[in-house]
């Protein structure tokens, strides 16, 4: 069903003492009876003052889960990251193309500026990522959900060795250097997912896996996350 349909029918069912008490007010308003509306109106601020701290709370679940949260996980843990990680909750559970056996990962590219160094990490964040099926045991969904991984960490180090090849330090310059490695990450990110069709074409993943092993192979000398920045003029 569609959760757009439902979401809607219990907005509909909520809010019925509300729309009860509005048709009442209609009516005895005509004949100068104002007790209704004022009825209408403190129905309307409880029905408010009791959803909107639901809806708060459902937004917030949604992006992170806290109820069963884990920090997010550094990519020197990565042979460690299993479905079990995948804690995000999916209040209204969907399916990719008509297959249950999907999963989405969230992950980030952390900065941290000081005076002549900086600090990036990619982060995996298994409150935000989720699995349709907990209990699935396919090696390749699994695989594809991590190089998305794989890729964050890629673009952390390509950011790494653009920054590691300026002259000075210029906190303007590294930030614009994270905006622009940033989304040349995500664009990578969405032509991944879109040339594997979510990993359902193998010859496509594969080509995939070979090539990002092989580029973070090449950077690694920059897999440490701190990079010193020292004046070269």
């Amino acid at each position: 069903m569609n959760e757009t349909f439902i979401a809607s029918l219990i907005l509909l069912i909520y809010f019925s003492p509300v729309f009860y008490q509005l048709i009442l007010a209609i009516k005895e308003s005509k004949g100068g009876n104002r007790i209704p509306l004022k009825k209408f109106i403190k129905f309307t601020k409880f029905s408010l003052l009791i959803l909107i701290p639901i809806l708060i709370s459902f937004a917030v679940v949604s992006h992170t889960n806290y109820l069963n949260y884990e920090k997010p996980i550094t990519f020197d843990n990565y042979k460690k990251i299993t479905f079990e990680n995948f804690r995000g909750l999916e209040l209204f559970k969907k399916s990719l193309y008509g297959n249950k056996r999907f999963a989405y990962v969230v992950t980030t590219i952390d900065s941290d500026i000081s005076e002549n160094s900086i600090t990036i990490r990619s982060l995996f964040h298994p409150s935000r990522s989720f699995v349709y099926n907990q209990n699935t045991n396919s090696k390749e969904l699994l695989s594809h959900e991590k190089y998305h991984i794989k890729i964050t960490e890629l673009y952390t180090r390509k950011a790494k060795e653009k920054i590691s090849k300026l002259n000075s330090y210029s906190k303007d310059k590294i930030e614009e250097i994270l905006i622009e490695v940033k989304k040349n990450e995500q664009v990578f990110q969405e032509e991944y997912d879109y040339n594997t069709f979510h990993s359902y074409v193998l010859s496509e993943q594969k080509r995939y896996e070979k090539d990002v092993d092989s580029l973070l192979n090449l950077l690694t000398d920059f897999k440490n996350p701190q990079i010193i920045i020292n004046d070269k003029d």
